[in-house]
């Protein structure tokens, strides 16, 4: 029986069981396709990224005896469509059965299954052998209980899979979650190893890209890419990151500076999200590099990296599979304004997001506490769409995957479910960018100015967007301390905060 499979350009699973023996019969098929490169504007890093590691994973197939079919974007072959790419290569290589492995977009989810539901020959459906978790562990771990808490799914998995775990129920270190170690402000010291970097020469890839003349973001060296794009690259930087910089992650894991990109994070996202690595070897490798150096590595460091990935992500996509296709529409703040344009070009005069949306223009690289807390902030406060907010993350982001971006930005920055991710809305004025960055010694505004043209324009967006919406917060325990803080300001401060946070919502390209 002559077979078909499919590969998407991120189910890049070296290590997954199609692969175990080379078939006389069977043939790849990988494919860069407009369809995926426009229904976003993306960040050329991104579209660049995700090219080169398909063709290196297309080489590695090739490597070890596979059949496979590449198209690249400029192929005459190639339709554009990946049902239209199916259909043809069915026909024309009498194709008597199509198979492929799970997707983790629900759009891509839904366009195969209606195409096998429309076939006439066999179809089967397989998984990628990536994640802890399958799409429906996490819905049924919560069923029949009144609310959903990551923590309680993360403790799951720790005794589930037995990861620093001191026996069967008690965690190592007496604590399952070290979150307060994790918030140490970075001002120069300890010295932060440089990143671990490649330097590929992607040109050709680019110019394919320019000659298509597909619309993106950002910018690129082309002859220095720096992103790993093969799974020994990925390896690489994973040792990189258990022997350099793992010693101090999680004391810094929230911390905002300007002068460092990536502070002592992994880099790890691009390489998890495209499979080229998998959760389980990561996780392993880094608690093995712990009980090899108990001496120098606190369990807080590990710990915090451990919920990252045992923890967040993998609760992240049980909410995607859970709530999905509803869940991309949620809007419960009712925000309908627009993005700033300042979020494609950084020109603003608030210190934090010009860095933090440089830093992504540059390096389609941005970590979590700036996501959250800087532009995410900001998107809330200001009362955007999250339809916008939830394009713009899935542009510009090199591990941008919608399983994982849109709970992310319409869940936790964006609070548009209405608390099914988060409990509450993370919002701060500009004390806590104060706090944990050094975003404000160079601003234009004064974070301490509460009111005034002078003023930190975080300051009176807070207020303004807790007087809004009020009706949303006033039975959410975890907001009581902030909404007594409103009822008791007087009634000409919150008046002036309003008044500059319209001015602000009105015109932020100005601010």
């Amino acid at each position: 029986m002559k077979k078909l499979r499919l590969i998407l350009g991120d189910q890049l699973n070296y290590k997954h069981s199609w692969y175990s023996k080379s078939e006389k019969n069977t043939l790849y098929f990988i494919a860069e396709m407009r369809q995926e490169t426009d229904y976003v504007t993306h960040h050329i890093q991104k579209v660049v990224g995700f090219f080169a590691a398909m063709r290196n994973f297309y080489g590695h197939l090739k490597d070890n005896g596979h059949q496979v079919i590449y198209y690249e974007i400029d192929s005459e072959a190639n339709k554009q469509d990946l049902v239209e790419n199916l259909k043809a290569l069915i026909d024309k290589h009498k194709i008597e059965k199509f198979e492929y492995q799970l997707p983790d977009e629900y759009r891509l989810d839904e366009q195969l299954r209606i195409f096998c539901e429309d076939l006439n020959i066999k179809s089967e459906v397989f998984d990628t052998e990536h994640f802890y978790t399958t799409r429906t562990e996490m819905a049924d771990f919560y069923k029949g209980k009144k609310e959903m808490t990551m923590e309680y799914f993360y403790r799951d998995m720790r005794k589930k899979h037995e990861l620093l775990m001191e026996n069967s129920t008690n965690p190592e270190g007496g604590k399952w979650n070290f979150d307060k170690n994790n918030r140490k402000k970075w001002n120069g010291k300890p010295e932060i190893p440089h990143e671990k970097g490649f330097g590929n020469d992607v040109s050709k890839i680019l110019k394919q890209i320019e000659k298509q003349k597909i619309k993106t973001i950002g910018t690129i060296d082309a002859t220095s890419f720096n992103w790993p794009t093969s799974r020994a690259d990925s390896l690489k930087v994973l040792n990189y990151f258990c022997d350099h910089l793992l010693v101090h992650f999680g004391d810094y894991q929230d911390a905002l500076h300007t002068q460092q990109a990536f502070l002592f994070h992994s880099r790890l996202s691009f390489s998890l999200n495209t499979k080229m690595l998998s959760p389980q070897e990561v996780v392993n490798k880094v608690i093995e590099t712990y009980y090899d150096r108990k001496s120098d590595i606190d369990i807080s460091q590990v710990e915090g990296f451990v919920r990252q990935i045992l923890g967040w992500r993998e609760y992240m996509r049980g909410i995607y599979w859970m709530k999905m296709p509803a869940y991309q529409n949620l809007n419960k703040l009712d925000n309908y304004n627009k993005l700033p344009d300042f979020y494609w070009t950084g020109k603003t005069k608030m210190n934090c997001l010009h860095h933090a949306i440089n830093q992504s223009l540059e390096n389609a690289y941005a970590h979590h506490i700036q996501r959250l807390m800087i532009t995410g902030n900001f998107a809330l406060l200001t009362q955007i769409h999250p339809d916008e907010v939830d394009a713009w993350y899935l542009g510009i982001y090199i591990d941008a995957i919608e399983w994982v971006e849109m709970p992310n930005t319409r869940g936790m920055s964006q609070y548009a479910d209405g608390g099914i991710v988060a409990t509450k809305p993370y919002i701060s004025s500009g004390s806590y960018i104060n706090k944990m960055s050094n975003y404000c010694k160079a601003c234009e505004y004064d974070v301490n100015d509460k009111t005034g043209e002078n003023a930190c324009p975080f300051n009176s967006l807070y207020w303004n967007f807790l007087s809004e919406k009020r009706a949303h917060f006033k039975n959410n325990q975890r907001m009581k301390m902030m909404m007594s803080l409103l009822e008791k300001m007087k009634p000409e401060i919150l008046e002036s905060h309003i008044t500059r946070a319209n001015a602000i919502i009105q015109n932020p390209d100005d601010f």
